[in-house]
């Protein structure tokens, strides 16, 4: 049986991995400093492998570089969390689409159910439960839209804004207003009506980024 590697691609791979599951999770904090020689040990990887994750995560707009001083987890303002949820709203529209035209019996009966686990959640007064719901129908329209440009393109706008997201989901009473708005997207796509169905996942990013927008 073979060491797992503590140097080149692979670990940095698997530093890549280790990281931006962390950051989607919300175990780092916006402003967070990354100390190279930390993550090392805690990954099993050296630090050059620690070094190139956090330039790939910087291309990916997760964690930026301060010049002499190392890396840190990105704060992302009210106003720049507005913005990318604009161009989800787009991508998310054209994903919910997709979905609409492709998927599968069974796929649409996953949502059906994902809907009916949905409205549990908000009847039991679970907000966490409900967030992670939420993320998950959101992956699942991604997936059952086999459309993966748009789907990557999206993993990277989320990654960037997931402390809002998280602040949304805990605001007493938001779980009650996306609800219907999540719904009518798994209706549409049920009903296989592309149209309705991007016109409803654009409708419930616009309710989100109204939402965002009463923290300015």
């Amino acid at each position: 049986m073979t060491d797992t590697p503590r140097e080149g691609a692979a670990a940095t791979r698997r530093a890549v991995e280790a990281l931006r599951s962390a950051l989607l999770a919300g175990d780092l904090a916006p402003g967070q400093r990354l100390v190279e020689a930390d993550l090392a040990a805690t990954f099993g990887v050296n630090r050059a492998s620690v070094r190139a994750a956090l330039l790939d995560l910087a291309a990916e707009g997760l964690i930026e570089r301060i010049p002499n001083r190392g890396a840190r987890v990105r704060v992302v303002s009210v106003e720049e969390a507005v913005a990318i949820t604009e161009c989800r709203m787009v991508l998310e529209g054209l994903c919910a689409a997709k979905a609409a035209e492709r998927a599968t019996g069974e796929q649409i009966g996953v949502l059906r159910d994902l809907g009916g686990q949905l409205e549990a959640a908000v009847a039991g007064g679970d907000p966490m439960k409900y967030s992670a719901l939420n993320r998950e129908l959101h992956r699942l329209v991604r997936e059952y839209s086999a459309q993966p440009s748009a789907s990557e393109l999206l993993d990277r706008l989320n990654g960037q804004i997931v402390r809002h997201q998280f602040r949304l989901a805990l605001r007493a009473g938001r779980p009650q207003v996306s609800l219907p708005e999540h719904l009518a997207i798994i209706d549409a796509i049920a009903a296989r009506e592309p149209e309705r169905a991007e016109s409803a996942a654009r409708a419930h990013l616009a309710s989100v980024i109204r939402a965002l927008q009463e923290d300015v």
